[in-house]
């Protein structure tokens, strides 16, 4: 089953150049040419978006709609428990040179509301996902990440969770509020 629930939803990234807002929007993936690892991309969303239970969704900007800068796959695991299973800001928005700023914030939001939408019972609201990476130090990295500026918080060995008052205020920063991003 898939849990497609919009086609376009607005918001708004930081180009780095020249700090200015630049108007974007997160699309259903399904009719895209999503990325994969020959693309330069660590997932392959192709591939990934066919499994069971899961949407895939995408930020592209709005006058270029065919570049994806960032690329989700949302997941219910047992129909009642929102997962994402897959996050990843595109190549160009990587490193000291990235070209937007924002991408991963805006998607991450966004799968804290389908988590307030599709969550049942008392996963409502909570979004669980989880940082599987080779080394050790890299997972610690990205897990400071992800609790810094997002409000993540460790469960177990990989697993993190964003509550749902973090979650609604992911929501309010990048998707409702997100005119003054910098």
């Amino acid at each position: 089953m898939q849990y497609s629930l919009l086609w376009i939803l607005k918001v708004k990234i930081l180009r780095i150049k020249d700090n200015k807002v630049v108007e974007a929007e997160i699309i259903n993936g399904y009719k895209l040419e999503l990325p994969d690892i020959h693309k330069g991309w660590r997932f392959d969303f192709s591939k990934h978006s066919k499994d069971n239970n899961t949407s895939t969704y995408a930020l592209v900007i709005k006058s270029d709609p065919t570049t994806i800068q960032g690329c989700l796959i949302y997941k219910m695991r047992e129909e009642i428990e929102p997962y994402m299973a897959y996050i990843e800001i595109a190549p160009q928005n990587k490193g000291n040179e990235k070209e937007f700023e924002n991408v991963a914030g805006c998607l991450i939001a966004y799968a804290c509301r389908l988590s307030f939408i599709l969550g049942k019972e008392h996963y409502k609201g909570w979004l669980a996902f989880d940082v599987l990476e080779e080394k050790e130090e890299d997972k610690i990295k990205l897990m400071t990440l992800y609790s810094k500026k997002y409000k993540a918080h460790r469960f177990g060995e990989s697993t993190m969770l964003i509550k749902p008052e973090d979650g609604e205020k992911l929501i309010e920063k990048f998707l409702e509020n997100n005119l003054d991003i910098k």
